[in-house]
């Protein structure tokens, strides 16, 4: 039976956890019934890893993706992303006149623009999956100023896809909310599909009984995944929970597993003395990183929630955190987060950056992880809201209505 060609075009690598995660474990699962090909952008830091690198081509080639890697360019900071457009145009137009191409699944904005044009060319359908709100991330992160002429052409942008793609995909049922309201004549005959961050709930998962009796006797280890350099990250609400913890537990230490620069987190976190000591700041290959999440107490995770930006924020830490069976302390008016934690109790929810609240917070947690079902409503949590399987079906049944 002839599979439909489905060509996927993302900005991300596939080199970082991020592509690792949100693209090819999809697409390894959609390529049983799709040919798929994948055009991404590798940072040449993660390019030089030639081991890294082959892993991924091999990987693609063992479930028949034809991957075909661009290089990634930072700057200059305007035409960096203009020049990406440019590449994803060229090689969109090849691969649809090679038959490569009967639909394009176009992950975030820039991407969707291109696959916009395609669309007007050739009136090849396309999936603007949106991922989060980007034009209100970055106002939020401080990069773009509403108003602007930049403002106003990723606006037109966001306008014009949401109208003209197949289908659209949101991260969470608060940016769905959102848009219906923000948009509702480009929306009201367009189909809206949610489908949250997911994670690889066959790594992600507790330890056995074994180590997990092993972990309890070790001091409590409190941490954070993920960047926190991105500027929608609230560091200082950070800072104050390990303060709060640090002040309480004399052998808790606390870990940030991250991509991002340690020397700058570690100045811009700011902790002093004993507590920085108690510090470690490190990078780990994605497909370790969940037996380092295996052995942490809880994680904590603080976005600059109650603006619109974070309405679109399916955090792809709080999928693995939980399916490692731990706890997440987290704050209210990020995607779907306080819905899911109130849902299942599955962590504790912090409105204000105070020293008030944050002792409140840890007194809280430290009551919730004597809970024996905790790890089990955690799992719980991440198998029914984020599971690979049900977003690959989703993804699934989608391609096929758009391409029968």
């Amino acid at each position: 039976m002839r599979k439909n060609t489905v060509l996927y075009i993302t900005r991300n690598g596939m080199l970082e956890p991020l592509g690792q995660s949100q693209v090819l474990s999809y697409l390894k699962g959609l390529s049983k019934n799709h040919q798929v090909s994948l055009i991404s952008f590798e940072k040449p830091e993660d390019r030089a890893d030639q081991q890294a690198f082959g892993s991924v081509q091999n990987d693609c080639e063992r479930h028949g993706i034809r991957w075909l890697p661009q290089r990634f360019h930072h700057r200059p900071k305007v035409i960096a992303p203009a020049w990406s457009m440019i590449v994803f145009l060229f090689l969109c137009l090849r691969e649809v006149r090679r038959g490569n191409a009967e639909l394009i699944h176009a992950r975030s904005y820039i991407p969707a623009a291109v696959a916009l044009l395609v669309n007007k060319l050739t009136g090849t359908p396309f999936i603007f999956d949106m991922r989060a709100l980007w034009p209100e991330e970055l106002i939020t992160a401080g990069r773009l100023k509403r108003g602007s002429v930049m403002h106003k052409a990723i606006a037109w942008v966001e306008r014009s896809c949401l109208k003209n793609a197949a289908a659209v995909v949101s991260l969470t049922d608060a940016a769905a909310s959102y848009l219906r309201e923000a948009y509702p004549d480009e929306l009201r005959n367009q189909k809206v599909v949610v489908i949250p961050t997911c994670a690889d709930l066959d790594r992600f998962v507790p330890l056995n009984e074994e180590d997990k009796s092993s972990a309890e006797e070790s001091a409590p280890v409190f941490s954070c995944l993920g960047t926190v350099l991105s500027g929608w990250f609230r560091l200082d609400w950070l800072r104050l929970f390990f303060q709060e913890v640090g002040s309480h537990d004399p052998t808790a230490s606390f870990e940030i597993v991250t991509r991002d620069d340690p020397s700058e987190v570690r100045r811009q976190l700011g902790l002093a003395g004993d507590l920085n000591a108690r510090l470690e700041i490190y990078s780990m290959p994605s497909h370790e990183v969940h037996e380092v999440v295996q052995r942490h107490t809880a994680s904590v995770m603080f976005y600059a929630g109650g603006e619109v930006s974070e309405l679109g924020r399916s955090p792809t830490r709080m999928a693995e955190i939980l399916g490692c069976g731990l706890p997440v302390v987290a704050n209210p008016g990020v995607g779907d987060v306080a819905e899911i934690i109130q849902k299942y109790r599955v962590g504790v929810l912090v409105t204000e950056g105070t020293s008030d609240e944050m002792k409140s917070a840890f007194a809280e947690l430290m009551e919730l992880l004597k809970d024996p079902e905790l790890a089990g409503r955690c799992r719980r949590a991440a198998e029914e809201v984020f599971s690979l399987e049900a977003g690959t079906q989703a993804y699934r049944e989608l391609y096929r209505e758009i391409l029968q």
